[in-house]
């Protein structure tokens, strides 16, 4: 979950600026995602696909989205999860994550999401909020055994909160 810059070039982040923000220089005013991936989770299969940082994930290439539901009537339910990873002086861990879905019909090429809502979720995952709400057993084992054979360390090291979300 790590993104590593090459050497002797700066982190680029996103820009906040509003009215009262004085923007001094590269990057200043920023959200770093440096630190958050997003986990993709179709049936019982979870992945790290950094492709839905950009909604370019393997499941929604090819897609046509909607915001209406009634537009993919033979969609599957796939799972976005933004993950952040936290750090204290003592370790790295999971510190928020956070689940929005879509249903994707590959055969028709037809999908719906609220992407104001993967938006909401992304930047409440950064604030370290957890909410797995919607999520059935079958993708929080999922999700779960994919960040505990990610880095044990950093599962452990997490909140009870965090691992209870995953664990009801």
């Amino acid at each position: 979950m790590d993104n590593i810059q090459p050497e002797g070039k700066k982190q680029i982040a996103l820009n906040i600026v509003n009215a009262k923000s004085k923007h001094k220089g590269f990057g200043a005013g920023s959200i770093d995602l440096n630190n958050v991936s997003p986990v993709i989770i179709d049936g019982d299969v979870a992945v790290i696909d950094i492709g839905a940082m950009h909604a370019k994930s393997k499941v929604e290439k090819g897609i046509k989205f909607s915001m209406n539901r009634e537009d993919v009537p033979n969609g599957r339910q796939v799972w976005v999860v933004w993950v952040a990873v936290d750090r204290t002086l003592e370790a790295q861990f999971y510190g928020g994550i956070t689940a929005c879905e879509m249903w994707i019909d590959t055969e028709a090429r037809r999908g719906w999401k609220i992407l104001a809502e993967h938006v909401n979720k992304l930047d409440a995952s950064l604030k370290r909020k957890i909410d797995v709400a919607g999520l059935g057993a079958i993708e929080k084992s999922a999700l779960k055994s994919l960040l505990i054979s990610h880095n044990e360390a950093w599962w452990n090291a997490s909140s009870d909160e965090l691992k209870a979300a995953l664990t009801e």
